[in-house]
């Protein structure tokens, strides 16, 4: 998993309740357990229409927003079921964050799963942030180690987060990871049960 620790990135506000991880990544792209190419489905009924031709009024379609990497989201971001594919297609689009006032619980663990940072921030700073990624082609700062966004005009916005999670995500640990920083020990223990419980060991 890639290591979260300091961003400057363009954002894109999306001022959308409520968003549901069927929005972020419709049904019909959970065929693939492959994380990569699921960008294309990101957003899929917002950005595309009938035909498959962009909506040119979809804010990520408009130019000044290619490249996002970060999204300034409205309340209950991530609802609906618990799809890992939506934190996999943010990733894939380039979205390394999302900053909303609140979040769905499973979505919001699964962003830690996988290396993108979920911020929640007061509704009235969230509000401030959209404001100031409005036209688009502006760099924010999210640095995690001082825990702080940082807005074009310079104003700063503290969050928290817990700590054990923030020190996944500088070191880039997933499950996997945290699990392999204990190597040493399992093997030791390991070889203890074969010795003391040779009998639990599969015959050929």
């Amino acid at each position: 998993m890639q290591p979260f620790i300091h961003l400057d990135g363009r954002a894109a506000p999306l001022a959308i309740a409520n968003l549901d991880t069927d929005q972020i990544i419709p049904k019909q792209f959970l065929k693939t357990v492959d994380r990569e190419g699921l960008g294309k489905g990101l957003f899929y009924d917002l950005r595309f229409d009938d035909q498959g031709q962009e909506k040119p009024d979809f804010v990520l379609n408009r130019p000044a927003y290619a490249g996002v990497s970060v999204l300034i989201a409205g309340d209950n971001f991530g609802c609906g079921s618990s799809r890992e594919h939506a934190p996999w297609a943010l990733l894939d689009f380039g979205v390394r964050c999302v900053i909303a006032p609140s979040f769905a619980d499973i979505f919001y663990n699964n962003c830690f799963n996988n290396g993108l940072l979920p911020i929640t921030l007061p509704e009235d700073q969230v509000h401030a942030l959209m404001d100031e990624a409005k036209g688009g082609n502006h760099i924010f700062t999210i640095d995690l180690e001082s825990q702080s966004v940082v807005a074009p005009s310079g104003k700063r916005f503290a969050f928290s987060i817990d700590p054990g999670r923030k020190e996944k995500l500088l070191k880039g640990l997933d499950a996997v990871g945290e699990t392999l920083q204990h190597a040493d020990d399992i093997s030791r223990f390991e070889d203890r049960r074969k010795l003391g419980q040779p009998w639990l060991e599969r015959r050929a």
